[in-house]
């Protein structure tokens, strides 16, 4: 018996890196999988589809049950097909992992507008859609009185809820996709979805074209060491959080090794009141130390 037997889970992003690790282990503990990508490039330039291929061929290899599946999961109408397929080819859907994403690193000052857009496109956007579709198809099962336990894994980063220099438009992406999990996870719960969200470290193209980590990513020579930067320590959290008895929601949780953390957003801190309106001054005396 498998951990996930009978769930259906869209993978997006699944033909490389964390993706792949995902569909591969998914299908290992019984889940039918379909394996979205585009096949693009770091950047997100071109296609090749056979990326999703053959992922799918592996799985099927040793016996599992995939599909492959090429819509733009950050087009609006592509990935309501991308949900629908899945329900027509594999009879329902129990869990949506977004993962796909890509990288155009720049400053600030350097960024062009096409930088920015395409990256918050592609990462925010693509939860977005697939997760409106997948959530209206649970409502309206749950409305129709059936038993929902599905559950959405989302994809964050370090760069942005940490921050990281040179990753303003990737970093405030995957912030917003923070607060993304958060606040779906508010919304869906009524009607038996759970969402939340990994922050992994993990070797990737994309980690391996990051500012300051192409170099610590590399595996070691030496195979009798763990490997911390393997992308497949990170899917037992997100298969984890996929099957059908775990009752996390709303959690952000860091992953990379044998290590997992939980993150916490925005919180209060220090304050300063009183009683009227606050001058210039006195916030520059009183404020100024609490900052430190």
């Amino acid at each position: 018996m498998g951990a996930l037997d009978g769930r259906v889970a869209i993978i997006t992003g699944a033909g490389r890196g964390l993706g792949r690790e995902h569909a591969l282990l998914f299908a290992a503990e019984g889940a039918k999988v379909v394996v979205n990508d585009l096949g693009g490039g770091p950047d997100g330039a071109g296609d090749d589809h056979s990326a999703a291929e053959q992922v799918v061929e592996e799985i099927r290899s040793f016996g599992g049950t995939a599909v492959a599946n090429a819509d733009d999961c950050a087009d609006f109408d592509a990935a309501g097909r991308l949900v629908a397929s899945t329900i027509e080819e594999l009879g329902d859907l129990h869990i949506v992992v977004n993962n796909a994403g890509i990288l155009r690193d720049r400053k600030l000052v350097n960024m062009s507008e096409s930088e920015w857009d395409d990256v918050v496109r592609v990462h925010l956007k693509g939860h977005f859609a697939p997760m409106h579709h997948a959530g209206r198809y649970w409502r309206e099962r749950s409305k129709a009185g059936a038993e929902v336990r599905a559950s959405v894994i989302n994809t964050s980063s370090t760069s942005g809820l940490i921050g990281n220099v040179g990753q303003t438009n990737y970093g405030a992406a995957k912030a917003g996709i923070g607060a993304l999990t958060v606040i779906a996870a508010m919304e869906l719960a009524e009607y038996g979805v759970r969402v939340n969200a990994v922050s992994p470290a993990a070797r990737t193209r994309l980690t391996e074209q990051t500012p300051g980590l192409g170099d610590i990513v590399a595996a070691p020579e030496d195979p009798a060491f763990f490997d911390v930067w393997d992308p497949a320590n990170v899917s037992p959290l997100v298969a984890w959080l996929a099957t059908a008895g775990c009752t996390a929601t709303g959690q952000v949780l860091f992953s990379q090794g044998g290590s997992v953390r939980i993150m916490h957003g925005w919180r209060f801190g220090k304050s300063l009141e009183q009683d009227e309106r606050w001058t210039i001054d006195a916030l520059q005396e009183q404020l100024t130390p609490l900052l430190g």
